[in-house]
């Protein structure tokens, strides 16, 4: 097949679509987002019919990948890493449930936190559920993987994640594509129970996961992406994980590794490979993206006080991405700097977008606020949340998707009066429902703010799942029709929007306020879009 130049992101969509995919579901989230846009955008997608649809959350869309394994076909769910926290119950419970069409999770972390709020590492929710893992090194092993994951899963009756970093997913390199398979007939499982998780059934399929595991090892020795290289120099074994493997090379060049090299691609760990680099070399140094995963079960695994070398001892950094020139520090290769980052170009905090609706939202609700104590207002993760940040300065928490309505309630509990929770559109529809419902239900003295943009702004424009339904929504869940109230966040109704969140502010219960206005960034696409149509 032929060569194309893709994103690590695209790859893994690419080889979906190969592997004979039926379908995908995600919800945008960086460094992940570009694998569901790449199969939307696919005409070969199309052409073969694969459902590739936003969720309103990462609990739904892991959810929907499993009713299409149920149903034989073969199905990817697609997340950030902190996505699958959100994710977690049904992904757990996938492990035990086992699959029938194949199902990959793919995970993407975010390393140094680009745009999170963590630096958690999927393996571990991995290693957690009990399943094979997978780690690409690089973008053909990113496209080869997927394909390879899909025959895993299927093979051993379970998921499998996938998991990604940031520098893999946004970085571009030559692919050799493979055959392009067929979709899987419509079956269900032979055994209609399976994914019945009533105790009785749970128990006799939980020990059917555990008698799989050796399985999965003899897997990970034999599969070829857990490789071996001897070397000459026994002083020092390294162990380099996934894109780290990459790291190392580059430090090498078209010059020979002179130690012995143990690249890990997947999970659970090949402890016969790792027994062997243990015993042969004097010294370990473990190079992996993200927690100290494998250098903790080393020093658990082979504990007989050889010294291993890796984040934990300071050899590599404890946090923050892995790069060519840290893992030349660790194996003491000289490293050069380059001159000093000019001024020019030097990093800038981000800022939100010049003519963005959030700019009027705030500044409303900071002259409504005016006169009261600082420390009132509840964010949310979304582009809005640079409000923190001056000039604006305007909210005081973010903690997670869908916590500002949550963290209001519990601030207005404690007896703060008045309490704002301030959250968007789709961050509402993916975890601020529920929060919500808590506040009517609790009838607890709160305003919340729907930022209403009309797309998931953060990660690109997706279309919201909130479009069109935020009143009726609202309304749905209990809160008084008399007190949602739609603003328009422009500069000339400055004042009447000031005076409606002071009103509201006011009143003693569930209040809501929707400021609604596109998005400058969709705006200013759809209006190109339309010139361009005119001109045809």
């Amino acid at each position: 097949m032929k060569k194309v130049l893709l994103l690590g992101d695209e790859a893994i969509a690419q080889g979906a679509i190969d592997a004979g995919l039926s379908g995908v579901y995600a919800y945008p989230g960086t460094p992940s987002t570009e694998i569901m846009e790449f199969i939307q955008g696919s005409k070969q997608a199309r052409e073969s019919g694969i459902r590739a649809l936003w969720s309103a959350n990462e609990k739904t869309a892991m959810e929907c990948a499993i009713g299409m394994s149920y149903s034989g076909k073969r199905a990817m769910v697609c997340m950030k890493h902190v996505g699958l926290n959100v994710a977690a119950d049904p992904f757990l419970n996938s492990a035990i449930t086992g699959t029938n069409g194949g199902m990959v999770v793919l995970s993407a972390d975010d390393p140094s936190m680009h745009s999170s709020q963590n630096e958690q590492d999927s393996r571990v929710y991995g290693k957690f559920a009990l399943i094979p893992i997978l780690e690409p090194s690089n973008q053909q092993e990113a496209y080869d993987m997927t394909r390879y994951a899909f025959e895993l899963s299927e093979k051993m009756g379970t998921p499998v994640l996938l998991r990604v970093t940031t520098r893999l997913a946004h970085s571009r390199s030559g692919v050799c594509r493979g055959e392009i398979l067929s979709q899987n007939e419509l079956h269900l499982p032979s055994n209609l129970r399976q994914f019945v998780l009533l105790p009785a059934i749970a128990k006799k399929q939980y020990k059917e996961l555990l008698a799989k595991q050796p399985a999965f090892i003899k897997e990970s020795h034999e599969s070829g992406y857990n490789r071996y290289f001897e070397g000459t120099d026994k002083k020092l074994g390294i162990i380099a994980c996934g894109l780290a493997y990459n790291y190392l090379k580059e430090n090498y060049n078209d010059t020979v590794i002179p130690y012995p090299v143990l690249k890990i691609s997947q999970y659970p760990l090949p402890v016969d490979m790792i027994r062997k680099i243990y015993d042969e070399c004097e010294e370990i140094l473990v190079m992996e993206e993200g927690y100290p995963v494998v250098e903790e079960l080393l020093k658990g695994l082979l504990a007989e006080g050889k010294r291993v070398k890796g984040r934990l001892d300071g050899t590599l950094p404890r946090d923050g991405e892995l790069n060519p020139n840290l893992v030349a520090k660790a194996l003491g290769i000289p490293v050069e700097i380059g001159e000093p980052i000019p001024e020019l170009v030097k990093a800038r905090p981000p800022k939100l977008c010049d003519g963005c609706p959030h700019w009027d939202s705030f500044k409303a609700l900071n002259e409504a606020l005016d006169g009261y104590s600082k420390g009132r207002v509840f964010g949310d993760i979304g582009c809005y949340t640079l409000s923190a940040t001056p000039p604006l300065e305007s909210i005081n928490s973010t903690v997670d998707m869908g916590a500002s309505i949550t963290m209001a309630i519990g601030a207005s509990e404690a007896g703060l009066d008045p309490v704002v929770a301030v959250i968007g559109d789709s961050t509402f529809t993916h975890s601020g429902m529920t929060g919500l419902l808590d506040a009517v239900n609790n009838n607890n003295n709160i305003t919340v703010m729907i930022l209403d943009n009309s797309t998931t702004g953060m990660t690109g424009g997706q279309k919201s799942s909130a479009e069109g339904r935020i009143e009726s929504i609202c309304k749905g869940l209990g809160v008084d029709p008399d007190h949602i109230r739609v603003i328009k966040p422009l500069m000339n109704q400055h004042e009447e929007n000031v005076n409606v969140i002071k009103e509201e502010l006011a009143y003693k219960g569930v209040s809501v306020i929707v400021p609604r206005r596109e998005c400058i960034q969709t705006l200013n696409r759809r209006m190109r879009a339309k010139k361009a149509a005119e001109k045809k």
